[in-house]
């Protein structure tokens, strides 16, 4: 092995490298700070999600397919030289790790009232309506839920597939490799950029709809864009690659500039407005009705009351079916119902 494992020595390649992964970690800090600060993802399409976490993975695992002899030489090489030589895969590594952040972020920091279904109840006696939380989740929170195990099933799946074929198939080297390793190693490339193509058409679509910038990070965006030029070069620059490994970040790079100039025509439609990258007032204060909502407590029995109908109001118009609420008066045994029978529970409960 040490006939063929000597060390590739270019400078220039080396320090794009580099670059390129300091370069990629700072690019991706405002994004996940952006997150954690507000305290909420709003904003975020789940499928641009999915989409780029399959499509980083699958670049990661195709210049670990296409350098695997590179990275069997580590055995015999210095420190120095083995991190040199594996430069491109520690950079799509770190490419995968980073986009899986914003992920796990999406997933922690999920707004809770986008999470369950909730209802405005009309109260009683000139109250004002009053906010109540169910225990219903929402399609789109059940949707990410979703997709985050398809996520971790996906790499899961593509790990096992590909050192399965790793240590199947005799060891490639820079130049050639066996048919089978070809083939997934072409299908890994093809399929990354196919979901990178796709990546960002959810997003641009889902931010079109909205007209909100939410949680996105335009520095993030300014900082990426252009970087995908030098990504592209960085990556075709490095032994044992070719168009495969590189056209994802290509892709990516055209489709992220296209959300980027949404987000900032949309930043300065929200601020001209007095609203900020939520859909928020700049400055908002207590309404004298919020400060009255707030006052009534919450275990009231008008409160229970009107949540009950509210309730029951819901049951009846999902099922298209009429629901008996049971009361003090209602009869042990059946009876014939008239339309006098159906508020007889209700006027109960007022006399009482």
């Amino acid at each position: 092995m040490s006939d063929t494992c000597q060390p590739h020595h270019d400078a220039a390649a080396n320090a794009l490298t580099a670059f390129m992964c300091v370069g990629i970690t700072i690019s991706y800090l405002p994004q996940h700070w952006r997150i954690i600060s507000a305290k909420s993802s709003e904003g975020f399409s789940p499928w641009f999600l999915l989409l780029g976490s399959t499509s980083s993975a699958s670049g990661m695992l195709n210049i670990i397919v296409m350098q695997w002899g590179i990275i069997r030489c580590c055995r015999v090489l210095s420190f120095g030289s083995c991190v040199e030589s594996i430069a491109g895969v520690i950079q799509l590594a770190l490419v995968w790790v980073l986009f899986v952040m914003i992920l796990v972020l999406y997933m922690i920091y999920y707004p809770q009232h986008l999470k369950y279904v909730e209802l405005d109840v009309d109260l009683p006696n000139n109250l004002p309506p009053r906010h109540i939380a169910t225990a219903i989740k929402r399609e789109e929170w059940k949707l990410s839920i979703t997709l985050s195990w398809v996520v971790f099933l996906h790499i899961a799946f593509i790990i096992f597939i590909t050192f399965m074929l790793l240590t199947t198939n005799p060891t490639p080297d820079a130049t050639s490799r066996s048919p089978q390793l070809q083939l997934w190693a072409t299908f890994l490339g093809v399929s990354s950029a196919l979901l990178a193509a796709m990546q960002y058409a959810p997003q641009i679509a889902h931010t079109f709809r909205i007209k909100l910038v939410g949680a996105l990070s335009i520095p993030m965006m300014c900082i990426q864009t252009p970087g995908a030029i030098l990504m592209v070069l960085s990556i075709a620059l490095r032994p044992g690659t070719n168009w495969t490994t590189w056209i994802s970040y290509a892709v990516a790079g055209v489709m992220q500039g296209i959300l980027l100039v949404m987000c900032i025509v949309f930043r300065g439609r929200q601020h001209a407005l007095g609203l900020d990258d939520f859909g928020r007032p700049l400055a908002k204060a207590d309404t004298p009705a919020d400060s009255e909502a707030a006052s009534v407590p919450p275990t009231t029995p008008a409160v229970e009351a009107a949540v009950g109908d509210a309730v029951q109001s819901d049951m009846r118009s999902e099922h298209g079916v009429d629901i008996a609420v049971a009361s003090e008066e209602t009869p042990l045994l059946p009876t014939k119902q008239d339309g006098t029978n159906g508020g007889k529970g209700l006027f109960g409960w007022l006399k009482r």
